[in-house]
């Protein structure tokens, strides 16, 4: 079947500041500011960077438990009404008022102020690259990551920051030499490994993606997005079973892991283990019932153990759940207008669901394509098919043209959809033959005993011609 990736899986994972925080310490701390400020500021979410926006400290009592400085970068752990629940940079887990912390791309000014206030202050124009990066002021902020080493200014986060930032635009060449210069300053730092791991990934080069990982594990070991970063490495480089064994480690520690059983899955159903694979499929709905992409993927493997009408219900399920999901329509117009389920064949209404996968995509998914023809085939409207079918020959790539292709002379030649033209051309072959072979017997026996009668009448005329001359020869 011609159809795009039917599982959707992360291809990359990105340490960056978040890398730069110990494990937070037990218990809350309230902040108390030196100079507290009460602009209306928008909120981050939990996960993201806020900067601080004077200088605050954290007390218990009378003790002053952790400082932080105007332009410190604070990690949100929890939002409330006015109030951020953050991490800072000791690892100290504390509340702050909203006023006195901004997003990133709300702190160009801030880091202006201090470099203006300390002009020979490298590590300010850093933390200023990143506030121009979240902006999409990706030419101030290069300048800003070049300026900090400049001034001297050459600690590894400042390499590993400017390499994050080359990842992102396209540059893996300057992104792992970056990478490399902090591995030289910090070679107990795994962080610049695993970002060089992904920069791999992004290039094809899995090996050596692999290789990164695997070091990172040695430090890190049982670390899950680890493992299932190597474990998207190794499916990717052709290495199904220790993939395998990869996604088993995550669960072995944590079976309730979702995005593990989900990605084990995707590498059964590459093993052709597609009973496993709708098994892990079902595991992951246990857990969260309302993913679409579950109930797609498990539909997909169940239709190809011959379950098809289980498989039409997970589809039917996924649109539910989310109604713009082309490919639950596209697979889902595939089985209708391909099952050899007489019960749940429906042609027309295959065709419906194409084009509704279609008209989502904005008909430039070749796999929405492809359905749409042989939706139309099924259907016996082999023209329009055909139409839709040569634009798929069009788009459609190298490994695929000449199945494409095959697809195209059936639909012209008033023929449906087959998963391989090639043995139903054989077989095809091999039925007309045999229908001509048993043809010319059928012909060949009638011409037998149309000779044969032929004979029997002529003998009987014959015999009476002779008995006609015999009576008037005794006359």
């Amino acid at each position: 079947m011609l159809s795009s990736p039917y599982f959707h899986v992360i291809t990359s994972i990105r340490h960056g500041l978040a890398d730069w925080y110990p494990r937070m310490k037990s218990g809350l701390l309230w902040c108390v500011c030196f100079v507290p400020l009460h602009d209306a500021v928008m909120a981050a979410s939990p996960g993201q960077p806020v900067v601080a926006r004077t200088d605050m400290r954290f007390a218990d009592g009378q003790d002053v438990i952790d400082v932080i400085e105007k332009g410190d970068l604070l990690t949100v752990v929890e939002v409330r009404d006015a109030e951020y629940v953050i991490l800072t940079h000791d690892g100290t887990q504390g509340v702050v008022d909203k006023v006195n912390a901004v997003e990133l791309a709300e702190s160009t000014d801030i880091y202006s102020q201090l470099i203006e206030a300390n002009p020979n202050e490298g590590r300010y124009h850093t933390l200023r690259a990143s506030a121009w990066w979240a902006l999409g002021k990706n030419e101030q902020a290069l300048d800003d990551f070049n300026t900090a080493i400049q001034k001297g200014y050459r600690q590894p986060h400042a390499y590993s920051s400017r390499g994050l930032f080359h990842a992102a635009n396209g540059d893996p060449d300057r992104a792992i030499a970056d990478y490399e210069q902090a591995l030289r300053l910090d070679p107990d730092d795994v962080t610049p490994i695993i970002n060089r791991g992904a920069v791999y990934m992004s290039t094809g080069q899995f090996d050596r993606a692999i290789e990164d990982y695997t070091s990172a594990l040695a430090v890190r070991r049982g670390n899950a997005a680890l493992l299932r970063q190597r474990a998207i490495a190794l499916k990717a480089s052709g290495q199904l079973d220790l993939a395998i064994k990869d996604f088993d480690s995550i669960l072995e520690t944590n079976p309730e892991d979702v995005a593990a059983i989900m990605g084990r899955g995707y590498v059964r159903f590459q093993k052709r283990e597609y009973a496993s694979a709708a098994a892990d499929f079902s595991a992951a709905l246990e857990l969260n019932p309302t993913d679409p992409v579950a109930w797609n993927n498990r539909g997909y493997n169940r239709y190809q153990i011959g379950r098809a009408a289980e498989a039409l219900q997970d589809y039917d399920k996924a649109i539910e759940l989310e109604p713009e999901y082309a490919l639950a329509h596209q697979n889902r117009a595939w089985l209708l207008a391909t099952t050899t389920d007489e019960s749940l064949q429906d042609p027309s209404e295959a065709v419906r669901a194409a084009k509704r996968a279609c008209e989502i995509t904005s008909y430039n998914s070749v796999g929405d394509l492809s359905a749409l023809a042989a939706a139309l085939a099924a259907n016996g409207q082999f023209e329009t098919a055909v139409g839709w079918q040569e634009k798929v020959v069009e788009a459609a790539p190298p490994a695929v043209q000449t199945f494409a292709s095959q697809m195209l002379q059936r639909y012209r030649d008033g023929k449906t959809y087959v998963a391989d033209p090639v043995a139903a051309q054989q077989a095809e072959q091999e039925a007309a033959t045999a229908e001509a072979a048993a043809r010319v017997k059928t012909q060949n026996e009638a011409a037998k005993a149309a000779a044969a009668k032929q004979l029997e009448e002529r003998a009987k005329q014959d015999a009476a011609a002779e008995r006609d001359r015999v009576g008037s020869d005794a006359g």
